[in-house]
């Protein structure tokens, strides 16, 4: 996965997450909506053959690299979790 900045400042960026599609995308949006810091988090597709997500992410006050920063920790700590659930389940 690659992320290309295209826009940003000290409170608000705009990326491109490149061979990534809505389900990611999704996850991702979900994650960082639920960051009291964030102020709106939101991506547009405009063709899934041809074009790659563009991610808007704003925050209140920490910088929105930060943001995204605790978003993929809180991510890996679910995928983590399901991942030791699943083992346990199918022994």
């Amino acid at each position: 996965m690659k992320i290309r900045v295209l826009e940003g400042d000290e409170r608000s960026m705009k990326f491109e997450i490149i061979g990534e599609g809505h389900t990611f995308c999704n996850l991702l949006r979900d994650f960082l909506k639920k960051d009291p810091d964030v102020e709106f988090a939101a991506y547009k597709i405009d063709h899934p053959l041809v074009s790659n997500p563009l991610f808007y992410l704003k925050t209140k006050q920490s910088k929105p690299e930060e943001a995204l920063k605790r978003a993929a920790k809180s991510i890996r700590e679910v995928l983590e979790d399901f991942k030791r659930c699943l083992g346990e389940a199918l022994k």
